[in-house]
This record gives C-alpha cells, structure tokens and sequence, in this order.
C-alpha cells in the first residue's frame, strides 16, 4: 500500500494520509477498540445525567417526595463526589499498573454500583451507590482518553480525543431516551431500569479492552520498548516491519520519554518546577472549572426546573425538551470534535465563549420578562436560545475539554495532569450542583447572571494564556510552554504563547 509522506523541519510525523486511513487495516482495527473507549465518557454522561431524567418520572417524584433542595442537591452531585475521590488514586494505578487495568476496574465497579441500585429502594442507598458509580466512573475516565490519545495514530489523535469526549452526550442522550420510555412504566421500576441500564456502557467497554492495545507510550516508560514497537507497527503501519515512519515516531517517543524521566522531578512537584508547568497545571485547573460554571450546569442538571420557570411543566413535554437537547448536543459537540483540528484549539475557545455569553444574556431577558411580567411568548422564546447556548457549548468546551489538557500535557505528567482537570472539574461540578437548587430556589432568573460574568472572566482567560497547539507532535507540545522535558526544545519563536 503506498503511504503519503508529510515533513516538516522536524522531519516526517505521520505516516498515512487522512483521506485513506480507512484502506489500511491496521487503522481500522485501531480505531474499532478506540471506539469501544467512548464507552467510557458516555458511561460518565449517563451517569450525570440520570436525576435530570429521573426528576421528570412521578414514580421517582413520589421517591424523592421527602428530599429537601440540600438533599436534591447532594443526589444530583454526589456522582461528582465519587469522582472526587477517585482521580488522583485512578492516576497512579494508570502509571503504575497501566492504561487498560485502570479502566477494567472502573467500568467493574460502575456494574456492580447500578445493580445494587435498581435493587435497593432506600434513598441512602440510592445516594451512596450513586457516589460509588462517580467513583467507578472516576477511574475509568481518567485511563480511557489517556489510551485513546496515546494509542491514536497522529493524524487522528485530536480528532479522537476530541471524540471522546462528546460522546459524553451519547450516554446522556440514552438517559433521557430511556426516562421518556420509562413514562410509560406504572411502577418503581419506571425509575429503577434507568438507574440498572447504566451496566450498559461499562460493560461495552469491557468488551473493548480486548481489542485495544495498551499505550506503547505507557510500555515505553516502564522499559517494554520491543512490545510497544510492535503495537506501533500493528497499528500505525499495519503490520510492516521496519517502516521508517513508525520507527521515527517510536525514536521520537523514546527519546522524548527517556529526557522527561531524566529531568523531571518526584511526583506532583514537578508541576511547580518552572513557569511553564506552572502554566499547564493552571490550564489544567481552569479547563476544569471553565466545563462546569459556563452556565451547562444549570441547564444540564437542573432542567426540569429551568423548563418550569418557562412555563414549559408537563412531565411529557420537559422529557422531550432534554431528549431533543441530547440529540443536539450530540450532533453539535461530533462537528466539533473536527472542528478544532481544522480551525485551531484557540480560536475555538474564544468564538465559544463569546457565543455562550451572548446566548445566555438573552435567555436571562427572555426568562426575567417570563417571571416578572408574564409574557408568555418570552418563555417559549427561551426553548431555541438553549439550544443555540449547548450548540455554542458543544462546538469548543466539549470536544477540547479532554483533547486539550491531554495534548499539552508531557506523558510524565499526563496522567496526573489529567486527574487535576477531572479533579478541577468533580470540584466545580458539586460546587455548582448543589449550589444551584438552593441558588435558583431564592434568585430564579437572577441566577443566570452568575454565569454571565464566570463566562466574561473565562474568555479574558483564555485570551492571555490559552496557546495554538494545533498541529504538532504529541511529544512536541510542551516545547510550546519552553519546559525542558520536550523532545527536543524548539527555539523562541515556537516558544511564544501566541
């Protein structure tokens, strides 16, 4: 099969061409078990989202007839307790014992916390599975884009990371399909079924850890080079030997990870061992708080609410209104996920931010005109601006919210790295999840405003500190932020935070 060769003043750094990786079956088979990863991120959105289904079932309403808003609210977050607790642990036994391990145990640990859920009836029970189900989620998501990133041949390594993450909304768009059938359930099983189907994507993802390779950068670092050469020939250049693109990738690798393991300090603290890890780790923390407290989780979490307070409170109609956002976010967030690999990561962020803010300014008009003068086109009006808002969401925050903190950060820090942002991110997420019931109780359309400045402080951040990384190696990013542990530092002008 002939191959397109791509230089650059580094020399070649792929070695297929993007219009014909579906000819090579060595790239279909690779991106088969990346597919089988998705599992993972969809896992954790039907997780997120199933109280938002939930709440529209009157079986469950009937369950939860008893919650005060600091009980509802500690429900609805306490997905993002467990994954809390579970990152920083996830991190080490994903450099320690491996990628895959990682996410078995996760998605094992998700099963078994759904079925003693749909068994159980008591709502401790109900909370405390919940938070185990965060925690097994916890340790799957932070191993799965990890693998997928590292594995991903390198023309499809953003795409793919990009892609893990919106699918996200593949495992919300199932909850909220499957609470709009569950309308029709005359029993407790009308809620105790979603909460048992969350076995669904674990167990997918099980099944897709026989198909996908262990990352050869993981096996590199832990002094099994021979077999991680092997994975790359296999995979990115399906199953030729001696390929000289392949062995330049893999010298690439090797070199980059053998000059990181020289110069990088124990543990954690290398993130405060110069201006440039400095920087990364505050991307890192900042990506995490940007996913929650852009104004998503008002309207991710807490819909049924926000659809009350225009109006919009038949249990029917709010059900359709979260199963027509879910599609949509689905759609949007794929378009996306290839969007930021052919316009750039930072102009990306930017258009976004400034297109969320402008969304939810009007919908916090629409919504105050609704409530303090009764107009009632005004809150039906309010219905498309949401969509237009998650489309705005979709097109940067979902696709880059992994793909990002996985591309700058070097590998001797990415697993940790990435377990900041999930950190970051579980942090903001209960923040603000058992904030808002408390919160839109007493301020209702007011509360939108919050977010409105969270919005105008996020993009003056990523203005300044948010650098183009597109397309670069993985193992050249760094040299961006002019840390010493890139595979070969790149001079001033690549050095600049442009």
């Amino acid at each position: 099969m002939s191959r397109d060769v791509e230089a650059s003043d580094k020399g070649v750094t792929s070695s297929i061409s993007r219009s014909i990786w579906f000819r090579d079956a060595g790239i279909i088979k690779l991106n088969f078990g990346i597919c089988f990863m998705f599992a993972s991120s969809a896992s954790v959105g039907y997780t997120a989202s199933l109280i938002n289904g939930l709440l529209v079932l009157p079986y469950f309403v009937t369950f939860a007839k008893d919650f005060s808003p600091e009980l509802l609210g500690l429900t609805i977050s306490a997905a993002a307790i467990g994954n809390f607790v579970s990152f920083v642990p996830g991190s080490y036994m994903a450099d320690i014992f491996g990628r895959k391990l990682c996410v078995g145990l996760g998605s094992v640990i998700v099963v078994i916390s759904a079925v003693i859920q749909a068994i159980f009836t008591n709502k401790w029970a109900f909370i405390c599975t919940r938070i185990f189900a965060g925690v097994g989620g916890g340790f799957a998501s932070t191993a799965a884009p990890l693998l997928v990133t590292e594995v991903a041949h390198p023309h499809m390594r953003q795409s793919s990371t990009a892609l893990y993450n919106s699918m996200w909304y593949l495992g919300s768009l199932v909850s909220a399909a499957v609470s709009l059938f569950a309308l029709r359930i005359a029993s407790s099983w009308s809620w105790r079924l979603p909460c048992l189907l969350q076995t669904v994507f674990p167990l997918l993802q099980l099944v897709g850890l026989f198909f996908i390779p262990e990352s050869p950068r993981w096996l590199v670092a832990n002094n099994q080079k021979m077999e991680a050469l092997t994975i790359l020939t296999k995979c990115h250049a399906n199953g030729v030997s001696g390929d000289n693109i392949v062995q330049n990738e893999f010298e690439q690798m090797c070199e980059s990870i053998l000059q990181q393991q020289r110069t990088a300090k124990q543990g954690w603290q290398t993130f405060f061992s110069s201006r440039g890890h400095i920087h990364i780790l505050a991307i890192c923390i900042m990506i995490g708080i940007m996913a929650e407290w852009a104004g998503n989780g008002i309207m991710s979490y807490y819909l049924a609410p926000t659809l009350s307070s225009v109006g919009i409170k038949e249990p029917l109609h709010q059900a359709a209104v979260n199963l027509s956002i879910q599609a949509w976010n689905l759609f949007i967030a794929s378009i996306g996920s290839f969007a930021s690999e052919k316009y750039g990561r930072r102009p990306l962020w930017l258009l976004t931010t400034v297109l969320m803010l402008l969304f939810l300014a009007i919908i916090t008009l629409l919504t105050g005109l609704y409530e303090e003068r009764g107009v009632s086109p005004a809150g039906i009006t309010t219905v498309p601006f949401l969509f237009l808002f998650f489309a705005a969401y979709d097109l940067g925050y979902t696709p880059m919210f992994i793909a990002y903190p996985a591309e700058i950060l070097p590998f001797k820090l990415r697993a940790k790295g990435m377990a900041i942002t999930l950190l970051s991110d579980s942090v903001a997420a209960f923040s603000n999840q058992y904030v808002n019931p408390v919160a839109f109780t007493s301020l209702r359309w007011r509360y939108y405003c919050v977010f409105l400045g969270c919005l105008t402080f996020f993009f003056v951040s990523i203005y300044f500190f948010f650098p183009e990384t597109k397309g670069r190696p993985l193992e050249e990013v760094s040299g961006i932020f002019n840390i010493e542990d890139s595979a070969e530092p790149r001079g001033e002008e690549d050095a600049r935070i442009h």
